[in-house]
């Protein structure tokens, strides 16, 4: 049966509405499909919500400032996030996954870090806990957030392994999620980057002890995929590196650093890499099952 046909006035305000979506797609095609977007990794250091209300602030922010369009692009757990890297799906990264002699081949360029107070792998336990030292961990279940890490768990396992000490490792996904299963007794110690262990701390009202500690390390790098051009690669850190020089820009860091638990003074820094040589020593001694 045929339909009735519209009424005028009707038939008018759908002629209208397709008339200006069909002139939408005409002249924003053009314009989207020469818009290049860049994908932004940030290692997986808390819960996807955290990581995603820290870091989408910032990226819009610096998408806006640089004129080079940002997405973020994160993995289920660190590992997900660093195979995308991997596999050059990602142009940009807020990593140190990148300092083994075989990655640093890739061509990954710093060009920033985090300014932080210097951070720390740490092997720690609940506060409550009748571990006093590392000895005490052999045999037991200890939480690392997973194989890519670090600080974490690299320096950490490796920490372990120079003493002696057999544990049964069990990754967590995030940090977030291996210092979920030491508060909650699944675990007996956790392998943690110090920074995050006292970000966890004040967020969740916990207390740990500390069984040990490495030497002072920086915070993560701010790096470029060798396939981003000069000129976008720039205008991209010009705008990280200024961002706290700008009210509007600070007061995103100053919220995103409240919600992810950071001290207050955290912004980006320009670097050249330099400051990562501790990283890059870590593999000359590390064990094989580590590099």
């Amino acid at each position: 049966m045929p339909r009735a046909p519209l009424p005028d006035p009707a038939r008018r305000q759908l002629l209208r509405q397709l008339g200006s979506t069909v002139g939408l797609a005409a002249l924003g095609a053009p314009a989207l499909a020469q818009e290049k977007v860049y994908n932004f990794s940030p290692v997986n250091q808390a819960s996807i919500p955290l990581m995603a209300s820290y870091w989408n602030p910032i990226i819009a922010y610096v998408s806006e400032k640089s004129g080079v369009k940002l997405a973020l692009k994160l993995g289920r757990t660190s590992a997900d996030t660093t195979s995308y890297v991997l596999a050059q799906e990602v142009d940009f990264v807020f990593s140190n996954h990148l300092f083994s002699p075989e990655r640093e081949q890739l061509g990954w360029r710093v060009f920033g870090r985090r300014q932080t107070p210097p951070i720390h792998a740490q092997i720690i336990v609940p506060a409550e806990s009748p571990i006093k030292e590392l000895a005490q961990l052999e045999g037991k279940d200890v939480a690392f957030p997973g194989p890519e890490a670090l600080v974490a768990y690299k320096f950490n396992y490796a920490q372990l392994l120079s003493r002696k000490v057999n544990v049964r490792v069990v990754f967590g996904g995030n940090m977030d999620g291996a210092l979920t299963q030491l508060y909650s007794g699944k675990v007996a110690g956790c392998g943690v980057n110090s920074q995050l262990a006292e970000s966890h701390a004040r967020r969740e009202g916990k207390a740990y002890r500390v069984l040990w500690s490495s030497d002072p390390l920086h915070d993560l790098a701010l790096m470029a995929s060798s396939r981003v051009p000069d000129k976008e690669l720039q205008a991209v850190a010009r705008a990280f590196v200024n961002m706290h020089k700008d009210p509007r820009g600070m007061a995103i860091l100053e919220q995103g650093s409240q919600a992810l638990g950071l001290t207050g003074e955290a912004h980006f820094i320009a670097s050249d890499g330099s400051e990562y040589a501790a990283y890059r020593r870590f593999y000359q001694t590390a064990p094989a099952s580590l590099r």
